[in-house]
């Protein structure tokens, strides 16, 4: 199946061997998306130094690209208070670092950041509470320095859909940021959960949506009601819709399946193969 693409994965550096197989799996040239800087304290006291270091060694010889999950716990990027935004801004820049560390100044990573566009916003569209423009304009200030930071490490942010009900607004907060660092992420089961629950429109219109600007994609299955994370073909997203969409793309985005339990990635790596849909 010389023609499909290759799918990797989102996981934690723990997982690696924890999982039979896992590893085997990656090390055919498959990309791979570390976790590990999530988790509250992670990007604290240079805590990140030690995982970036772990995750160095541990993941030498790795032949697929490598990217890492962004911090996200507890803010969103549009953040209005200016002794906040130093807190995120600190936590982001220290996890731009750490994946810096990990890819040994060579560049070629990204970095998932969540989209700050909630159901609230989506909801007053067109309102007197509709907010787009304040979104954007604080998420520019926030992030210029982390963006600057990710232009100087060579390392792509990815803004990944949550609540998003219009794929547009996505779309049009990454063209704002003007930089070749800042790019387009789809999550397939926040897009269901938003299709499903809030009206939003079906997972494949995030796609053309993106156009070329989508360079990451998070595979996850669910029932339209939550963000489930099953493994791929356990949920009611229509794939084949999906990946006929991502095709028309003149490039191939980064396919990362995330799973909930890990031991799903294989478990949805072989659900892809046997719809030919990826390898």
């Amino acid at each position: 199946m010389p023609d499909l693409p290759r799918a990797g994965c989102a996981t934690y550096l723990a997982s690696l061997s924890a999982v039979p197989g896992l590893r085997d799996w990656l090390a055919q040239g498959r990309d791979l998306e570390l976790r590990d800087f999530t988790e509250i304290g992670a990007l604290q006291n240079d805590a990140w130094r030690d995982i970036a270091a772990r995750a160095r060694s541990d993941l030498a010889g790795h032949t697929g690209r490598i990217g890492v999950h962004g911090p996200f716990w507890g803010f969103q990027i549009d953040q209005p208070d200016p002794d906040l935004r130093a807190i995120v801004q600190d936590r982001m820049l220290c996890a731009l670092d750490a994946l810096d560390l990990i890819l040994g100044g060579k560049g070629g990573g990204h970095m998932v950041v969540h989209s700050p566009f909630t159901t609230w916003s989506g909801f007053n569209r067109g309102t007197e509470m509709d907010d787009q423009a304040g979104i954007t304009a604080r998420s520019l200030e926030t992030m210029a320095p982390v963006v600057a930071r990710a232009e100087a490490h060579g390392i792509t942010l990815v803004v990944e859909n949550c609540e998003d009900r219009d794929p547009q607004e996505r779309v049009d907060l990454v063209r704002a940021f003007a930089s070749p660092a800042v790019a387009v992420s789809l999550d397939t089961g926040h897009a269901h959960y938003a299709h499903g629950s809030t009206a939003a429109p079906p997972v494949d219109t995030h796609v053309r949506a993106a156009g070329p600007l989508l360079a990451h994609v998070h595979l996850q299955d669910a029932d339209g009601v939550a963000d489930r994370h099953w493994a791929l073909g356990q949920g009611t997203i229509r794939w084949h819709g999906l990946f006929r969409a991502l095709a028309e793309l003149p490039q191939m985005p980064r396919l990362i399946i995330e799973m909930a339990r890990p031991e799903d990635i294989l478990v949805s790596a072989r659900y892809l193969e046997a719809e030919r849909l990826a390898v």
